[in-house]
């Protein structure tokens, strides 16, 4: 997060408000669309109440930074991509507390307040710190930010690695049908959201942007949340499970489209 905040400034935050209906539509897919996914698939796979709790966590987080890289690859508005991110993870301060203690209320017990004072701890305060440097120390924070997306993707597989580790037991005991969940939620998701903008006739560019956006959450966060918040153990397996599954068809995704032509938007 903080690598994300010493690439910010205030204009960025401004121009989400120039783009209000797509920022709209994409902030809809990522806390309406995936959670209620999140609920349909998990039911209808017969998932047990804690792995459908972690399911529909995994629905209610934000979207990951590795989607500004896959949306360049993908040919998409990396720019768009940047703020749908940005809005997603200042969104995910309330959001996901509220998603969970009212999806999830009757399911498991939820540590709504306590989720939302670590999502403060763990997105808003690094993103403000980089905002910060960002606009005092900008040349300092030019210097380190060609390192900020090596330590930040260090960093997230180093948390993806300890999260599967950690879960091992509990993957292996879920079996293929909570594999079969998180895949379902992630192509899903993805077709969904490209689908969505299509209907909006948007451009190709802004469809596969929202389509890779809408795919990639930021399951490793919703490892955390789950370990923190929640009481039983089961509820952070489909996090971990859910963290390969979205890099997996976030980066097919990009590559496809990579090597199929933007028609001329002009």
């Amino acid at each position: 997060m903080f690598s994300m905040g010493i690439t910010l400034t205030l204009d960025d935050f401004k121009r989400v408000f120039l783009k209000p209906r797509v920022i709209g539509l994409g902030f809809f897919a990522c806390y309406v669309l995936m959670p209620a996914l999140a609920f349909v698939i998990g039911n209808a796979l017969g998932l047990s109440g804690p792995l459908l709790a972690g399911l529909i966590l995994v629905g209610s987080i934000n979207g990951g930074q590795a989607s500004n890289l896959c949306a360049y690859i993908a040919r998409g508005d990396v720019a768009l991509s940047v703020l749908m991110t940005t809005a997603t993870t200042v969104g995910c301060i309330f959001m996901t507390p509220l998603i969970c203690k009212l999806a999830l209320g009757a399911v498991v017990d939820v540590d709504a307040m306590g989720m939302a004072i670590s999502t403060i701890q763990v997105v808003l305060v690094p993103v403000v710190l980089g905002l910060t440097l960002n606009k005092y120390v900008p040349k300092f924070c030019r210097s380190v930010e060609p390192f900020s997306p090596v330590v930040g993707v260090t960093a997230t597989i180093i948390l993806v690695g300890g999260a599967v580790a950690n879960c091992a037991a509990g993957i292996l005991g879920a079996g293929m049908t909570l594999q079969l969940a998180a895949f379902m939620l992630h192509l899903i998701g993805g077709l969904a959201g490209y689908g969505i903008m299509r209907v909006f006739k948007y451009s190709e560019t802004t469809c596969r942007t929202v389509a890779i956006e809408t795919a990639m959450k930021s399951s490793a966060f919703g490892f955390l949340l789950a370990s923190l918040h929640f009481p039983e153990y089961l509820v952070r397996v489909p996090s971990a499970v859910s963290v390969v599954w979205m890099a997996v068809l976030g980066s097919t995704m990009a590559v496809i489209w990579r090597f199929i032509p933007v028609p001329d938007e002009n």
